[in-house]
Formats: C-alpha cells, structure tokens, sequence
C-alpha cells in the first residue's frame, strides 16, 4: 500500500517528464521510451499508452506555429524559398524534438491523474 502524498501538478510532471505520483521519479529511460515503473515510488507505468497522441497534438501546434510564421515572412518580406527553409527547419525539428517528451509525459500523467495507470484496489 502506497502512502497517501500530495497531488504532483500536471505541469510538473510534464515539463520536468517526472513520475505523475511522486514527482521525484523520471518516468523515461531513453529518449521516448518509458520505464517499466518508477524509480523512487514503484508505480507501474507498464500499462501506459500514450500512442500517437503527444505526436498529434505537436503536429497540430508546430504546423500552426510554422504557417503562421511563414505566411508573416512572405507578406512582409516576400524573400525566395530558401530563406523559408533557412527559418523554418530549424524551429520545427528542434520543436519537434524538445517538445515530444514534455508532451508524452504530460499524456502519462492525464492517465494516471484519471486513474487508467493505477487503478483503485492496485
């Protein structure tokens, strides 16, 4: 039986990618792949499934950011191709990559916040 603890704050356990329970424990082993349970409190984090979730929503924020960005560089400047892709790639891979894990982890602990992780009676 785990100790009762104080609600660890969504944004917390996202942007730090820290376990949903505890907030101590890091819920990823490598770069997107999540620990079988956690370090410092135990959860099991087996039954996560985040799927493609975090990927559609980064899609749907980084494409908007990224059109948005363009079309404001085409009507004030009006520069060739490349200076669009001079801009652009950069922001949407590094987005792209800095984003993904705060978003899975933000996803991990929506579930556990609505008890799909630990259900009562674990």
């Amino acid at each position: 039986m785990v100790a009762a603890r104080a609600p660890v704050s969504l944004a917390h356990a996202a942007l730090r990618c820290r376990c949903p329970r505890c907030g101590e424990g890091r819920i990823f082993a490598g770069l997107l792949t999540v620990r079988q349970n956690c370090p410092a409190c135990g959860l099991d984090l087996s039954a996560e499934d985040a799927g493609d979730g975090p990927a559609v929503f980064l899609i749907f924020f980084l494409g908007a950011l990224a059109v948005g960005i363009a079309a404001l560089i085409e009507i004030a400047f009006s520069p060739p191709i490349w200076v669009h892709l001079m801009i652009l790639t950069p922001l949407i891979i590094g987005g792209a990559i800095g984003l993904l894990r705060p978003l899975k982890a933000c996803m991990i602990a929506l579930q556990y916040r609505h008890n799909l992780l630990d259900p009562p009676g674990h």
